[in-house]
């Protein structure tokens, strides 16, 4: 069983010793992406909501990359700083996942890599008969 390595621009480059996502076919599980602009590597701000909504881009991308799409993710964790933010993510969250709705997990936690409000991972598996995202 060989490991891929999923590698894009177009996702925040790794901030420690891990890959933004490894894929063992047909499973793809993407490490958690926090809302960083991909061209920095910067929070792209102090707020949860464009925070929030640049971690799932984030993950979308490196999905993408990857050769899956949005469809093929069957469950996504997710860790916020305060749950008070909950309704602003499921708003959010249904723009990324409206039809398809993967198995969830969010948690609130005390802290986060460089001071992030959200942190989200997902696993995926590919499946011929789903359409794109």
């Amino acid at each position: 069983m060989a490991c891929k390595v999923i590698q894009t621009d177009q996702a925040p480059a790794a901030i420690g010793p891990y890959s933004q996502g490894i894929a063992v076919a047909p499973w793809l599980f993407v490490s958690g992406q926090l809302g960083m602009e991909p061209e920095t590597g910067e929070l792209i701000g102090p707020d949860f909501v464009p925070q929030a909504r640049q971690a799932l881009e984030n993950l979308r991308q490196v999905v993408l990359a990857a050769g899956y799409d949005l469809n093929h993710v069957v469950a996504v964790d997710v860790f916020v700083i305060d749950l008070n933010n909950f309704a602003d993510f499921n708003e959010i969250y249904a723009e990324y996942f409206s039809a398809h709705r993967p198995a969830r997990a969010v948690v609130e936690v005390s802290g986060l890599p460089k001071g992030a409000c959200i942190e989200i991972k997902c696993i995926a598996c590919y499946n011929p008969g789903t359409s794109s995202t």
